[in-house]
Parts: structure tokens; sequence; C-alpha cells
């Protein structure tokens, strides 16, 4: 519980058997994490009993992708105030603290993994991909009128409640490019966000994302195909 609220964080997971477990007990050694929620994507192996064994609560969503695990995770998630995170160890439990003391001021706090500062050894996070999130998010600043961003596909972030509940009907990507709808989203709708440095991690395994060339830059398309429909068909900002 932080500030009377109470949080939940949710870990979209997909054949995360090694790291589920140390990623669930990190965030609740927090002390402020009142419910670590793991949405099993049609996994393979013992994800879901690892997540259950340390104390999460588990739900299944059958519809694969990591956006759709992610909306899943938004309904089921009850708590005023909803972390995101990777069940992969690449974020550190601490840094909720970091989500949470913008969280009276800001209906969204994203973390921003392009601070070479906070950037470990093993981070998946050379130059290319570090380039290519910046680029991609400050076209959303600028096509939306954003906060300063630098990073498009950071999954570590905080949204309230309310704020959760005025978007999450509004939500249609069901694969890797969910991140920037939701921060667009929330910028149509007049919402309150904002971006700060957290650290990242090398993780286990290889990211089913951006583990490959192909795979990044697939993603990262996606992503700006998003952005320039939402910037084309959208209405306008709501004030």
């Amino acid at each position: 519980m932080w500030g009377g609220k109470t949080v939940t964080v949710v870990f979209p997971a997909y054949n995360e058997e090694e790291s589920i477990a140390a990623a669930v007990l990190d965030f609740k050694s927090t002390g402020v994490v009142d419910e670590a929620l793991v949405v099993d994507n049609n996994s393979r192996d013992r994800t879901a009993a690892r997540a259950a064994e340390a104390g999460a609560r588990v739900i299944t969503e059958n519809v694969q992708g990591y956006g759709a695990a992610l909306r899943a995770g938004l309904r089921a998630a009850t708590s005023d105030l909803i972390i995101l995170s990777e069940p992969d160890g690449t974020f550190v439990g601490r840094d909720v603290k970091k989500l949470l003391a913008y969280a009276d001021d800001f209906d969204m706090v994203c973390g921003t993994r392009t601070t070479r500062e906070l950037l470990w050894r093993q981070a998946n996070m050379g130059w290319f991909l570090r380039v290519g999130n910046t680029v991609v998010a400050k076209a959303m600043q600028w096509l939306f009128n954003g906060p300063s961003m630098s990073d498009c596909g950071c999954t570590l972030r905080l949204i309230r409640r309310e704020a959760l509940l005025d978007l999450v009907d509004q939500l249609t990507v069901t694969r890797s490019h969910f991140l920037p709808e939701m921060v667009i989203l929330a910028l149509l709708r007049g919402l309150r966000v904002i971006e700060i440095p957290i650290n990242y991690r090398g993780r286990v395994g290889q990211s089913k994302i951006t583990g490959t060339l192909a795979g990044t830059l697939k993603t990262g398309f996606a992503m700006i195909f998003l952005i320039l429909r939402y910037r084309l068909f959208s209405p306008k900002r709501r004030e």
C-alpha cells in the first residue's frame, strides 16, 4: 500500500518459468505491493505454477499476444494503482517507489530505459534500440502534444485506476506494439503523463519481441503505423 492506496503489479507471462518467481518476490519485497498479478498467456512450461508458489494471483489469457495479456491484467486488477512490469528480471522491484512518488500528481507514470547511467551491462539496449525507441517516442511527443518522452516501449509504468477506467475500453492492440497505444490514448483523453528514468537489466532468456533484428523491426514499424493511424484518424485531444 502507498499513501493509503492499494497497489497491484501486473506481469504478462509466456514461458517464463525460469524468472517469474524471482520477479514476483522482488516486487513484493518492496513492502508497497499488495498484489502481484501474473497473466499466463498460454505458457507451455510451469510459469503459472512457479508464479503461484511465489504468492502471485494467476489468471489465464487465451488470446495470444503481449498486448492481449496486458489488457487482461489491467481488466483483472482491482487496486487503486496498477503497475505493469516484465517477468524476465529486466526491471528492479525498488523502482516501483519511483513511479509511486509521482502518482499523486500524474495519471500515468512511464519509465524510460534510455538513461545510460541506469542501463546495466547485460541489458538489451544497444545504440540501435535506444535510438529507435527515442525517435518513436519523440514522434508521439510532437504529434500528440505530450510531455518529454524518450522511450516508446518501456513496460514498467503506473496508471491510476480512475484513469485506467477512462481508457481501458478503447485499447485495441493485442500484439507487441500495445504500449504506445496506451500512451496515445491517455494523451488524447487529456490525462496527465510523465516519464522518469528507471533501471534496466539483462533479462533471463531471450526476448520474444526484440531478441532478433527481424522482431525488432517488425515491432518498430507496427508502432509507427499505429502512431500515424491515431494521428490521422482520431479525434482531437480532449482538454
